[in-house]
């Protein structure tokens, strides 16, 4: 289950759990201001397990292309206006796994269904890379070879979510409000 930060307290929750991952993995902390959605996802129990946040991606503006060529991809340059940039995509460590993966891709599907964005660019850790291409089949590009980014290395990623939220029946995984009541 996810759900959108909306108040303090949620919030408070997802800067613990994404503060905590970064630690973890030795990544600097980094705080955005700009963020179009914020998601936090929870266990049965609801306890908070994981985070993305969803921020705009302006063609040759936004920091990540200082990261990697984002700003020179084919669909990200015919597609100015409808990009995101996934931010703080964290499960904590005792719930990665195929559930809650696929509860994290599924906020950002959302978002961009919610914000009509096509792609989502980011910078992923290659296991959780390799998972969401093998065992979850997501629409993902990899742009460049992986590089050394604030305290371990990260894969550039560009993401077709919009062939996500078109062909929901494919994604067996995926949880978005809509489909609770269409299946």
């Amino acid at each position: 289950m996810y759900r959108q930060v909306e108040d303090a307290h949620d919030l408070v929750q997802f800067n613990k759990v994404w503060e905590s991952v970064w630690r973890e993995k030795g990544y600097e902390l980094e705080y955005s201001s700009n963020a179009l959605a914020r998601y936090v996802v929870a266990s049965p129990e609801g306890q908070i397990v994981g985070t993305s946040e969803i921020k705009p991606y302006v063609l040759g503006q936004s920091a990540i292309d200082e990261i990697a060529p984002f700003a020179e991809h084919p669909s990200i340059i015919a597609n100015q206006g409808s990009i995101g940039e996934i931010d703080k995509f964290a499960l904590l460590k005792q719930f990665r796994g195929l559930h809650y993966s696929g509860e994290l891709v599924s906020t950002a599907v959302h978002c961009c269904k919610t914000f009509n964005l096509k792609y989502c660019v980011t910078l992923l850790e290659p296991v959780f890379c390799r998972a969401l291409r093998v065992s979850f089949r997501v629409p993902m590009e990899q742009i460049a070879e992986k590089t050394f980014y604030k305290g371990d290395y990260v894969i550039p990623i560009v993401f077709d979510l919009e062939e996500i939220y078109r062909n929901t029946n494919r994604y067996d995984w995926l949880t978005l409000p809509d489909l609770a009541n269409a299946r």
